[in-house]
């Protein structure tokens, strides 16, 4: 039977309409693919190479309009993920099933219907690409999708996947010069390095623009909502980004004081002088951080605190603050763990800012090493608050760095 185009397009439109009106954050990532029809050859389904949506006509004519708005979902995310530019040396077919299953996992907790077909398993639910990867098995299937980004691999089985790669005379990639045929896009070449890149930092801006649109539609929540919250973190190791803050918070001043009088000269001149901060670090002991990592940012601290001149109030706490804390540090002191902390059953932050604003001086800066997973204080505090968080978890405020 021949499929009507124009029934397919107005189908497709009704579909990125309905997401953008019910799942804004979706339904913007939607719209910066462009829609091209495609050959059963090469694309019995859906499909992108991260520049546009390909998809089989006859396939879309023959599913509900809620699996359409999955499928227009499932490609656009492969993009803002940036999943075309992130397999590195990993296999293949087993880096597209993760796509797959971290994607599918998402819209599906999302409230979106997918097609039969897609993958799933609720127990790679809140889980990247990457975490998932380990754990692929021969049980699961090929995507139901194309993944057009990488040079196509011969389909041993499976409708989606990978069919043969296309002749060179098939395909130029998105926006090719080459004519369609029968109205319909020829296969793209693969991504080039140079083209990764630029997408990739494409993609980013538009995961930043759609998430803040829908923030303010007070439609991002649940699992997205964390996924995007830790995708916009910044990429810079956070040993850097623990340097910089902590650096930038030393008071260097000038300084008038009258100088020495063996200098014989009347006039006193401004001199750069810095002051003593006062820097209090809490660690989660509840058993989320490993030893070593306590070790390693303990070890890094150690290493700014000499050059700016900090002092180091350092408290343990998982429900309650350790009971033969605080220890304190002075600029010369070597700062080290004084005991090995045994996980607790639980996480509780107030206990940690309680008592810093019950001192005589409080903290220039507060550190926090956790997994962000507990109760936070019900008020923000009047001191600076660093956040160096293990996990995707987010913070109510302060400042947040990724451990990465």
């Amino acid at each position: 039977m021949a499929i009507d185009p124009d029934n397919i397009d107005t189908k497709l439109s009704a579909a990125r309409t309905r997401l953008i009106l019910d799942k804004p954050f979706l339904g913007a990532l939607v719209l910066r693919l462009p829609l091209e029809a495609a050959d059963a050859q090469w694309c019995p389904t859906t499909g992108t190479d991260a520049r546009a949506f390909y998809f089989n006509p006859e396939y879309i004519a023959a599913l509900p309009a809620a699996q359409v708005q999955f499928v227009l979902a499932h490609e656009a995310l492969h993009c803002a993920l940036s999943h075309f530019a992130r397999r590195g040396h990993r296999d293949q077919k087993r880096w597209d099933i993760a796509c797959d299953l971290a994607v599918n996992a998402l819209l599906i907790q999302d409230g979106l219907k997918p097609p039969l077909g897609a993958l799933y398993d609720m127990g790679f639910e809140g889980l990247t690409a990457e975490e998932i990867y380990p754990s692929i098995e021969e049980q699961f299937d090929e995507p139901m999708d194309r993944h057009l980004y990488d040079e196509q691999k011969p389909a041993e089985h499976g409708q989606g996947g990978s069919p043969e790669p296309p002749t060179p005379e098939a395909g130029g990639g998105a926006g090719a010069a080459d004519e369609k045929k029968n109205g319909r896009a020829p296969a793209p070449k693969p991504l080039t390095p140079d083209e990764r890149e630029t997408l990739s930092t494409q993609w980013q801006q538009r995961l930043a623009g759609a998430a803040q649109m829908a923030m303010q539609a007070g439609k991002l929540g649940g699992a997205l909502a964390r996924l995007v919250d830790h995708l916009l973190q910044p990429q810079l190791p956070w040993r850097n980004l623990l340097a910089h803050y902590v650096s930038s918070i030393a008071r260097d001043d000038y300084s008038y004081a009258r100088p020495s009088a063996r200098r014989g000269d009347p006039v006193i001149y401004p001199s750069l002088r810095s002051d003593e901060i006062n820097v209090t670090v809490a660690v989660d002991t509840s058993g989320s951080i490993s030893d070593a990592e306590l070790r390693a940012f303990v070890a890094e601290v150690d290493a700014i605190k000499a050059q700016v001149r900090a002092r180091v109030v350092l408290q343990a706490c998982d429900v309650a603050l350790a009971p033969d804390g605080p220890w304190t540090f002075e600029p010369w002191d070597e700062l080290t763990l004084p005991r090995e902390f045994k996980g607790g059953g639980g996480t509780d932050f107030s206990p940690v800012f309680r008592w810093a604003e019950t001192q005589d001086r409080a903290p220039d800066l507060l550190i926090y090493f956790t997994d962000a997973e507990g109760v936070f204080p019900a008020r923000e505090p009047p001191f600076p608050v660093l956040w160096l968080v293990k996990g995707k978890a987010s913070v109510p405020w302060g400042r947040r760095v990724q451990l990465n």
